[in-house]
């Protein structure tokens, strides 16, 4: 008994007492008292009859689950648990459905993603070449001008039963005078005739560095644009496109959010991306923050934007930002993952590895120094181990002057880090952030360097083995499809979308660990251990229902997975299935055309059983305020105008 309740007792007998009040209200303020107590300790939700995989140190699985407001209460057996019920909670019967902590992707772009979501036409997951093509030819013909059709990464060739990419000739027969743009990893871009008149693109037109335009026999452009290896040009291409209204951006952001729900995604950090400016790019996910209308939790990481101007930004930024500020929705996370565009090592696999710039170590140099010096943890995309053994001088210079003691910083993607160079990040207390790309490049990666270097990248396995922290992400969209159980399926199976093997048994992890890497290990990344990851008490109340067992399901049918239950900081933000009378309210998707409208997000080949005994009364979900528009303005520039790397992350 604390002292406020003993207080509050001893001033109620004396009270009562001095009054000259009857037994019967003495014991009326007993009753008060310690009812106080116990409504203190009452879950307002309790979610029993379950296979919960905790995700704790020990590995453990519960039962039931109790969530008071926006934390954990109690985790164990279901009488464990249900000593929490009080008259106002909420019981929900889980069907001996799995659970698991909400999936934190270590490093995507949903800000970005969430700003175009909606007029982005998705192949991610789609079976066949045919039905591709057929989703195309019928989003062209309800997309009104000056739109687009665009289908922006998140697809392999390979993925495909015809395992081959669209031809010009398919794609110009399907779309006719609507523009089309595919972009295929940071490879290259279909465009049919339209996009090519839409953006201007001749026979005079001249590329960007280290970027070609492919010209047929008599020097007309064929449509492809083609990285060799530098993706400027393609970035800069669809740069040009229109963009949604604000309002629609508005709506895009809300309903990517609800798709990663639909996915099992709680939170993630955000890596940034070209064009992405702070603050003023972040002011629809910062009014979403502000009227309560997040469903994912954002950690973001601010992006340079300005080619040998590095420094500059990221001193402006110090003097407006401070890393950790915000709350548990939405908060700075950092700098990174450009740091300096000298240090881009672009991962065309189809291409031969770049070498960098010589004078990358004196420019990244002079922003690691600015960054050590004012405690801001850091990521810095980095795919080779050359690149990466450069980057590491840089920093153990910088270390001992200015010591990275306490400040989480990271490599993002590091498919062929070596043995030593995991040795030198772990003695900087550094971390490691992978992610699914070898699941869509595999097949690029094994033809030019073989099976033998393409089974460790990364070596996972190693990494973890040393002891240094290691997260998993999706590095959604442009390249990879934002989709963690593809990721999930990589790391578990060793194989890519197209089915292709790629690690042997000594590079792939167990169903327990992977999942790690997607919630409780992620959160090391974000500065937020011991606050989420993991169903334990205290921890933020975010977690997944299950569509199947990802524990037993055939390896095949781990990338089908999804959730049926999402519940964010405590409360339900998605919900199908038998617990679909949870579900917040529908929301409009606009505008009118939009693919999303009419094909959804990630290709929906979930077998989702229908379980029908359940015990709930209805959540609401977040407060859904009406939004207004946003006074923003923007332009399109000259083709390639004022992107001299847009950046392909």
């Amino acid at each position: 008994m604390n002292n406020f309740h003993k207080f509050q007792r001893r001033d109620f007998f004396k009270l009562a007492l001095g009054a000259g009040f009857s037994t019967y209200l003495i014991h009326q303020g007993i009753n008060w008292a310690q009812n106080s107590r116990d409504t203190a300790n009452k879950a307002s939700l309790i979610l029993y009859n379950g296979r919960i995989a905790t995700q704790d140190d020990k590995r453990s699985f519960a039962e039931a689950v109790a969530i008071k407001d926006n934390r954990f209460l109690a985790v164990g057996s279901e009488k464990e648990v249900m000593a929490y019920r009080g008259d106002k909670t909420q019981v929900i019967n889980l069907n001996r459905r799995t659970v698991i902590p909400g999936i934190n992707d270590s490093h995507t772009h949903l800000i970005r993603g969430g700003l175009n979501y909606n007029m982005e036409l998705r192949w991610d997951g789609v079976p066949s070449l045919a039905d591709a093509l057929r989703m195309l030819k019928e989003q062209a013909r309800r997309t009104p001008a000056p739109q687009w059709v665009r289908v922006i990464g998140g697809w392999s060739e390979f993925q495909f039963a015809e395992r081959r990419m669209p031809t010009i000739g398919e794609i110009n027969a399907v779309s006719q005078d609507v523009p089309v743009f595919i972009l295929n990893l940071y490879d290259r871009a279909l465009l049919n005739g339209a996009a090519l008149k839409a953006l201007g693109i001749n026979r005079n037109t001249t590329p960007p560095p280290n970027s070609v335009i492919e010209k047929d026999s008599n020097g007309n452009p064929t449509g492809m644009l083609i990285a060799k290896p530098n993706a400027t040009i393609l970035y800069a291409a669809i740069a040009q496109g229109p963009t949604l209204s604000l309002e629609n951006q508005i709506n895009s952001s809300r309903h990517y959010m609800r798709e990663m729900n639909r996915l099992g995604i709680t939170s993630v950090i955000d890596a940034g991306g070209g064009g992405q400016n702070y603050p003023n790019d972040y002011q629809i996910i910062d009014k979403l923050h502000k009227e309560g209308l997040m469903t994912v939790r954002v950690a973001y990481n601010l992006f340079t934007q300005n080619p040998g101007k590095e420094k500059a930004d990221f001193e402006r930024w110090i003097k407006i930002a401070n890393p950790g500020q915000g709350d548990d929705f939405y908060r700075l996370n950092g700098a990174g993952e450009m740091l300096v565009f000298s240090a881009a090592d672009f991962e065309d696999f189809t291409e031969p590895r770049p070498d960098l710039n010589p004078n990358m170590e004196a420019e990244l140099t002079d922003v690691i120094k600015l960054l050590a010096a004012n405690k801001w943890p850091f990521r810095l995309h980095a795919t080779y181990n050359q690149s990466i053994s450069r980057f590491l001088n840089v920093f153990e210079k910088v270390n001992r002057e200015i010591p990275f003691q306490g400040m989480h910083w990271i490599l993002d993607h590091a498919e062929t880090i070596s043995d030593r160079n995991i040795e030198r990040v772990k003695a900087l207390g550094g971390g490691i952030a992978i992610q699914h790309r070898m699941a869509f490049q595999g097949e690029y990666f094994v033809e030019r360097y073989g099976f033998d270097a393409a089974n460790g990248t990364p070596p996972i396995k190693k990494i973890m083995a040393m002891d240094v922290p290691v997260s998993g992400g999706t590095d959604g969209t442009r390249v990879a499809s934002y989709n963690p159980w593809v990721g999930l399926y990589w790391l578990v199976s060793g194989k890519t979308v197209g089915g292709t093997p790629i690690y042997n048994q000594a590079n792939r992890l167990n169903r327990m660990d992977a999942l790690r890497t997607y919630t409780t290990a992620a959160a090391w990344f974000s500065n937020q251990e011991g606050n989420k990851g993991s169903i334990v008490p205290g921890q933020l109340a975010d977690l997944a229902v299950l569509s199947e067992d990802y524990f037993s399901v055939p390896e095949e049918r781990i990338k089908h997975l999804e959730s049926v239950l999402t519940i964010v900081d405590g409360k339900p933000v998605y919900a199908a299935a038998e617990f679909n009378k949870l579900s917040p309210p529908a929301l409009p998707i606009s505008p009118d055309w939009s693919p999303v409208k009419y094909f959804g997000g990630y290709h929906n080949d979930s077998k989702i059983s229908f379980v029908p005994t359940i015990q709930s009364g209805i959540i609401s979900s977040r407060q859904n305020l009406r939004l207004s528009s946003l006074n923003t303005a923007g332009s399109l520039s000259h083709f390639w105008g004022g992107l001299a790397c847009a950046c392909c992350y």
